[in-house]
């Protein structure tokens, strides 16, 4: 796992950002237990609370179920359920770029042209 410390982005955000990947992915299957709150700070050389954090935001999300004892693991994910973890994805990273767009003065036309090219790269 990557942290950045300099991004902007605090660290619980980063770790919950890269496991919901993994798990939204199907990189970490249901059942599957994360690493244990105290060994991911140790190996992050982090904060306990900060791993908490993050694990409690998935655990919010219904991505993960804390087990008395046992620590975390990965929850079955429905389809539909998936899809909407996915489509809120989407919509963050869309308010960012909006946001960002607002901030340079690009117009909404040319933030629209910009998507579009994007999606015929991608779909080559």
């Amino acid at each position: 796992m990557k942290l950045l410390q300099n991004s902007g982005v605090p660290i619980y955000k980063q770790i919950a950002d890269q496991l919901r990947t993994d798990i939204l992915s199907g990189k970490m299957k249901q059942g599957e237990y994360l690493p244990s709150i105290r060994g991911l700070a140790q190996e992050l050389r982090i904060s306990v609370i900060t791993t908490m954090k993050a694990y409690e935001e998935l655990s919010n999300e219904g991505l993960i179920t804390p087990v008395q004892g046992k620590g975390y693991y990965v929850n079955a994910q429905d389809s539909d359920m998936l899809r909407e973890q996915h489509m809120r994805q989407v919509e963050n990273s869309l308010n960012e770029a909006i946001h960002a767009a607002r901030i340079a003065h690009i117009t909404d036309d040319e933030l629209k042209e910009t998507l579009n090219a994007l999606l015929e790269i991608t779909r080559e």
